[in-house]
């Protein structure tokens, strides 16, 4: 967990019965969180509360979906196919 050059945070929406929100799930290597947020939310929410978790700084930590690279303006629904 050292290296944070590294790309391990990865975002991988499941969805709910509601199709307001959604259950995502973040690993980075080892850890698991998961957070329940509306679809229109923009990530750099997810991504703050994720990095205080975590105590690391926002900057050192790359978040992807499906391989991509997921921006802090981005929401679930602009990065759903």
């Amino acid at each position: 967990m050292s290296d944070n050059d590294r790309s391990p945070p990865a975002s991988k929406p499941e969805q709910t019965t509601s199709s307001e929100h959604l259950n995502i799930k973040v690993t980075d290597n080892n850890n698991e969180v998961f957070f329940k947020i509306k679809r229109t939310t923009q990530l750099k929410k997810l991504m703050d509360a994720f990095c205080e978790r975590q105590g690391k700084p926002p900057s050192s930590v790359r978040f992807l979906f499906d391989g991509s690279r997921v921006q802090p303006t981005d929401s679930p629904e602009t990065n759903s196919n």
